[in-house]
């Protein structure tokens, strides 16, 4: 079979078993266009933005554990692509983007709509390429799915010159079955004798943890975590992006740690004598201060990514390799040695985590007569039942659906966590709704981070997407004005939004359903009568307290111990 540039990009893309590509024409992919168009077995979804189809691959791998795909053209294309490709690169997700780039003759000349993309992206990729010529073309395509699918996972970018997929040249092509690298060969399985180390540091506790992060749901560990936990009966806390890995409902559970964790699983995290770390990164939101961390804590770290080990805070066991064989292997080895943790010392200390849960650190006021932000997305859980995916932008928002929202199974919880890029939620979500026709999605947002992205309606207008925005409406970018408040002397320093549109009437303006909810009595009879209308895109603009703060809240610099905690809990 001969094909053109172009067609081996599209064949590449059908041999790879892609479903969807996210995407932007313009000249320099007008050849790929072309060759999209001939054919209907990869579907192209036109987003409004280049940004917006970084978002919406990312969305959709998160949510289906698949490689997600864009195309976008060279120049302004590519740029546009770069805060897409580095939310991915934060968060670890396999993404693999295709950008036009300048003929190779005028590469570095110049030319219109030209800029240096293997370069730009180079600190924000796991890996990126240049194809200089169309021999290598299918192999590189090959290469870049299985760089950003393997290992630790990640954003991999293909530049492709124009003139390498022109449709007068043809030659034969090739798919490669597999792939060898000679220079990256991820780790299969962890050191047998390092976690036999950790067996036995995990039997002789007394005050153990099990920290968990989004490397359990990416490496497809959630089903052996259960596992793990059940069978020491160890307490377990998360990461804003392992949420979902083990269910949030589950009494073992002490919620999520860290900057807004809750006052159990932090007080834990900093008296805990044995840590289990296990696909997490001990990133700056989670730790704190690095010399109050877990002071008195042996600790044990499972990650694919041998980098991650020992970058943050010094490690006693380490264990590279792929979370669910290193989990399989500790169960199993747990299970040969048939001896328990000391159960006595495991009861002292459950007594003292429910002593900190007594503390109620989530309470809020429930006898406002406005729409607390808290009540909003319990009330959302309250009618979805907990089946829900749900993306969210970045503020408080975001902090209150983890807090509020319990999630019980993995990839249902689509945020932006490490780079933290507002704007995220809209596209994201339509990446998951396709990959889920079916299922209940919806984003929630805040005002701010809604319009960062807002073009995106359109194209949910077009493909016809029945996502749910909730938009929790305070006026404010709320987490900023939160630390203004708490370190700024109250000084809301641009953080007050004065021209805001009538989010109902936008909606409207681009073919959709609006409803504005202002009273707690109305919120969850419009919440029904939004998710009953299983065919349209509804857009709630719920109205709350611009005063609400999240708590708990450590300030940079403090330890675990040192929480801002609510001044309402006492009403609880």
């Amino acid at each position: 079979m001969e094909l053109t540039g172009a067609e081996i990009v599209v064949q590449a893309l059908i041999d790879e078993g892609v479903e969807y590509v996210f995407g932007y024409p313009g000249g320099a992919v007008l050849h790929i266009y072309d060759a999209l168009f001939k054919q209907d077995r990869v579907k192209h979804i036109l987003v409004r933005h280049e940004q917006g189809a970084t978002h919406a691959a990312d969305g959709y791998a998160r949510a289906t554990g698949k490689c997600g795909v864009c195309l976008v053209t060279s120049g302004p294309g590519a740029t546009n692509a770069v805060t897409g490709i580095a939310t991915a690169y934060m968060d670890s997700i396999p993404v693999v983007i295709l950008t036009g780039q300048v003929p190779t003759p005028v590469i570095g000349s110049d030319a219109f709509q030209e800029v240096d993309t293997v370069g730009i992206t180079r600190p924000c990729v796991k890996h990126n390429f240049l194809v200089k010529e169309v021999n290598n073309l299918a192999e590189i395509i090959k290469k870049a799915f299985y760089i950003a699918t393997s290992g630790r996972p990640g954003p991999v970018v293909v530049d492709i010159p124009k003139d390498v997929t022109d449709p007068n040249r043809r030659i034969p092509y090739h798919y490669p079955r597999e792939i060898r690298m000679r220079s990256y060969n991820p780790v299969q399985k962890g050191h047998l004798g390092q976690i036999k180390k950790a067996v036995d540091a995990i039997l002789e506790a007394k005050r153990p943890v099990i920290y968990t992060g989004g490397g359990v749901i990416l490496g497809e560990g959630s089903e052996t975590l259960r596992e793990l936990v059940k069978l020491t009966g160890f307490p377990i806390t998360s990461t804003l992006m392992g949420l979902g890995a083990y269910p949030m409902t589950d009494a073992q559970f002490l919620g999520m740690l860290g900057m807004h964790g809750t006052y159990e699983a932090n007080m834990a995290m900093h008296e805990t004598d044995t840590l289990i770390a296990i696909g997490a990164r001990f990133d700056d939101r989670v730790t704190g201060k690095i010399e109050h961390f877990c002071p008195h804590a042996k600790i044990i770290h499972v990650d694919v990514d041998p980098s991650s080990i020992s970058k943050n805070v010094r490690v006693d066991i380490p264990i590279v390799g792929p979370v669910a064989s290193v989990l399989q292997d500790m169960v199993r080895l747990l299970r040969e040695q048939g001896r328990e943790a000391d159960r006595a010392a495991l009861a002292d200390w459950w007594t003292q985590i429910e002593q900190w849960r007594g503390m109620k650190c989530l309470a809020y006021d429930r006898t406002s007569d406005k729409i607390k932000p808290q009540y909003a997305v319990e009330t959302l859980y309250k009618v979805t039942g907990g089946e829900l995916y749900l993306t969210s932008d970045v503020g408080q928002h975001q902090m209150f659906a983890a807090q509020f929202y319990p999630f019980d199974k993995p990839r249902r919880w689509i945020n932006s966590g490490g780079l933290g890029t507002m704007g995220f939620g809209l596209p994201a979500a339509m990446g998951v709704q396709l990959a889920f026709p079916d299922a209940a999605v919806a984003c929630i947002s805040g005002e701010a981070s809604i319009l960062m992205c807002i073009q995106e309606m359109a194209t949910c207008k077009q493909y016809e997407l029945p996502i749910k925005v909730v938009l929790l409406n305070n006026g404010y970018m709320g987490m900023v004005r939160q630390w203004q408040e708490f370190f700024y002397e109250s000084r809301y320093s641009h953080s007050y939004v004065d021209a805001l549109p009538d989010f109902v009437k936008l909606a409207e303006s681009f073919g959709h359903v609006g409803m504005r909810v202002e009273r707690p009595g109305d919120l969850e009879g419009a919440m029904r009568e939004a998710f009953g209308m299983k065919d349209r895109f509804v857009f709630l603009d719920v109205i709350v307290d611009p005063t609400e703060n999240v708590y708990p809240m450590i300030a940079a610099g403090k330890g675990h111990h040192e929480m801002h905690l609510s001044p309402e809990r006492e009403l609880a």
